[in-house]
């Protein structure tokens, strides 16, 4: 996944800062231990002056200047040390401290970027994406088929909400391992309360831990932004946020239907769903609506393009918040 040039620049100002922050607390250390131990001040100036009459001797052709300022400013060093240890100070006390030692809070090891460059893609992934706290608690690790029955069956499909559910948790796993070689959308529908929002927060994090961009929002969250971005009503929004919802590598919709439906949303959903077919973006919907309540409500030509893009999967049975409330009040 590349990142968009303001997330790399949003990163790299993050590296500038811990460097102006380092340059600082370096000055407040030399000033707290100059003023307890006035010796170490007069031995910076001692080696600022060293390197400025060995630097004029090298100039003027003194072949001897370089190997004398090493040995004097090994001396010099030395007596720091001495200073330092003496007053229970750490060696490097005089020194940047870095947060990453590896490549002293630039971001790169030479032109490698750093694993604490790649630790705060993924920090600001999870950041933009609306889901930072949520998928802490929702994900594969807890997911679970004991709250699936086998003896539910839907009429529609005369299968067991068990069966629906393990797979439609194979489709999602395998969304997941073919991301970055093949384009899939998902279109997860059927009664409340499911698992149809778990599974998309189930994928998200998955991709988000491997650098990939995810934008989650509700259906009335999307269609607010848009509305903002086309009546010109932005307040604090970001001006890129409409382009980063088309080309994020995966967007979330969620709820879709608990908006207030109207010419407007429909004619942005399709736009959205569409701009984001055109330049191969994978989306995932999640909706209580059934197929052909989205056909009425948003129009047959959306409707034909999720039926020809998106793996189309039915969860039913019964609320698993309910339960979950039913079996905490019994134990």
């Amino acid at each position: 996944m590349a990142l968009s040039n303001s997330q790399y620049d949003q990163i790299m100002r993050g590296y500038e800062q811990k460097q102006l922050d380092n340059e600082y607390r370096l000055r407040e250390r030399e000033r707290d231990a100059f003023l307890a131990i006035p010796e170490l001040e007069e031995l910076n100036h001692a080696v600022s002056s060293l390197s400025v009459s060995k630097a004029k001797k090298l100039l003027s052709g003194d072949p001897g200047a370089l190997d004398s300022l090493r040995e004097e400013l090994h001396a010099l060093t030395l007596k720091k040390q001495r200073l330092l240890a003496d007053h229970h100070l750490p060696l490097d006390y005089l020194e940047l401290q870095y947060e990453c030692p590896d490549c002293k809070d630039t971001g790169y090891i030479g032109d490698r970027k750093c694993r604490c460059f790649k630790k705060a893609i993924i920090e600001l992934l999870y950041e933009q994406s609306n889901l930072q706290e949520i998928l802490k608690k929702e994900n594969f690790s807890v997911c679970s088929l004991d709250y699936y029955s086998r003896s539910h069956i839907d009429p529609l499909t005369g299968r067991s909400s068990y069966d629906a559910m393990k797979t439609a948790l194979k489709a999602c796993w395998e969304f997941v391992d073919t991301f970055s070689d093949e384009f899939h959308n998902i279109l997860l529908y059927g009664d409340t309360g499911v698992g149809k929002s778990f599974l998309s927060h189930c994928i998200a994090k998955e991709l988000i831990d491997t650098s990939y961009s995810v934008v989650y929002f509700t259906a009335a969250q999307l269609f607010d932004i848009f509305a903002q971005n086309t009546f010109g009503r932005r307040g604090d929004q970001d001006p890129d946020a409409q382009e980063h919802i088309y080309d994020c590598d995966l967007l979330i919709i969620d709820d879709l239907g608990t908006e207030l439906p109207n010419s407007f949303t429909v004619s942005q959903l399709f736009i959205c769903l569409n701009e984001r077919i055109l330049r191969r973006r994978p989306t995932i919907i999640s909706t209580n609506l059934a197929l052909d309540d989205i056909q009425s409500i948003y129009s047959e030509r959306t409707f034909s393009r999720i039926s020809s893009n998106y793996t189309i999967l039915r969860l039913t049975g019964d609320d698993i918040r309910i339960q979950k409330k039913l079996l905490q009040k019994t134990t």
